[in-house]
């Protein structure tokens, strides 16, 4: 043990470190690191109130159930457009009719000319319909021909019919069996030509009889005025 401890010791006495191998493999060490980066600056007065802002938000969400497009400030979707309460039934407005749920009037077209016109009927009910009939009767003033009708309501739910009457050319829709009508406010126009001039519509006549799905049952008629600009 004492020749081993003697040996070590001679042969630290007798080493000499090479500082030149030794600074080369440190450099070569260090060389090999990656660079280092530079601490991120903690957030400022302006981040740390976007980040408070969007905690608020998150927290808003989750204790009222807010969808996402309103965080996003997107538009909301359109609102269902409201319909019309119905007149008053016991002084309903002049031109119109009224009757329970049921309100009418009819109006020539602005539009018509002196060749052609288009007869206006728009009626509003307060509740939905199983059953409805709507009819038009044009005085036959003078080279009165039908040239065709629309409605607001779908085309296919309606059997319309157009008929000749001694004094009189008689549009009618029917809604057919099975098909139902809304409660809210709907137009039904027929158009036909007329000999060449302002025609008089005083002879015009028009009835919406309707049921309800509760089985309730009205009916509105009336005469046909002149819209403002319609030439007569």
């Amino acid at each position: 043990m004492d020749e081993l401890q003697r040996a070590l010791k001679e042969a630290a006495r007798s080493h000499r470190p090479d500082r030149a191998r030794m600074l080369a493999r440190v450099e070569r060490g260090m060389a090999a690191q990656p660079p280092v980066r530079a601490p991120r600056r903690p957030p400022g007065p302006r981040w740390a109130r976007i980040a408070a802002a969007t905690a608020a938000v998150a927290a808003v969400v989750a204790a009222g159930g807010l969808t996402a497009r309103a965080v996003l400030h997107e538009d909301p979707a359109p609102a269902p457009v409201a319909v019309p309460a119905p007149d008053d039934p016991v002084s309903p407005p002049a031109g119109r009719a009224a009757d329970g749920f049921l309100r009418g009037a009819a109006v020539v077209d602005p539009h018509s000319n002196r060749y052609w016109a288009q007869s206006n009927i728009t009626f509003s009910t307060a509740t939905a319909l199983r059953e409805l009939t709507v009819e038009l009767r044009v005085a036959r003033t003078g080279g009165v021909a039908p040239t065709g009708n629309w409605r607001t309501l779908p085309a296919d739910d309606f059997a319309v019919s157009t008929r000749e009457e001694a004094g009189a050319l008689v549009f009618t829709w029917t809604l057919r069996p099975g098909r139902g009508v809304p409660a809210g406010q709907h137009v039904f126009a027929a158009q036909y030509n007329h000999a060449e001039g302002g025609r008089d519509a005083r002879g015009d006549r028009y009835t919406v009889t309707a049921t309800s799905t509760g089985g309730a049952r009205a009916a509105v008629t009336g005469g046909v005025t002149a819209a403002a600009g319609t030439p007569r």
